[in-house]
């Protein structure tokens, strides 16, 4: 889609817990977030300060989340079953959604979706890997490379808490 933002595969790397005993919760990422800034790189390049609209949930070694990636507001469909296909692009093409499980390392998380609105993220050997950084009720990601190899605009993202 071309309102699409690439915050899909960045917001994955919420994902990842520092969840070391004792540690308190401002230092780690599990809990709730939501995408706040988003720097793209390359062609296109640009800083996106309002992101649509996001939530990831972090528990244990799983995460879920679900993302607007529209700098638009989707259309509202009266009737699905009557809708055009380019309207049906408009309302759900937008709509990210995914779960799966995570491993930190240092400061660099893997990602692997067990379920996800793009079959592709789902398809056997999927991974993403990211650099992450908290800093206090924020936590900043920025994508590395994937299963193809590195990725070639990194994209940067700043999520803060919401819990």
């Amino acid at each position: 889609m071309k309102n699409q933002l690439p915050v899909v595969a960045l917001t994955v790397v919420v994902l990842a817990t520092m969840g070391i005993a004792g540690q308190s919760q401002s230092s780690s990422i599990q809990g709730a977030w939501r995408a706040v800034e988003v720097t793209l790189t390359g062609p296109g390049a640009r800083t996106i300060t309002n992101p649509g609209a996001t939530l990831t949930v972090v528990s244990g070694k799983h995460y879920a989340r679900v993302e607007e990636q529209s700098e638009s507001p989707r259309p509202v469909l009266a009737d699905v079953s009557k809708a055009s296909a380019d309207e049906l692009r408009a309302a759900w093409g937008p709509f990210v959604g995914e779960a799966g499980s995570y491993e930190l390392t240092g400061d660099m998380l893997t990602t692997r979706p067990v379920v996800a609105k793009n079959p592709a993220a789902m398809a056997a050997g999927a991974y993403s890997v990211y650099r992450c950084k908290v800093d206090g009720n924020t936590l900043t990601l920025t994508t590395l490379r994937n299963q193809n190899g590195p990725v070639a605009n990194p994209t940067t993202i700043k999520l803060a808490r919401v819990e």
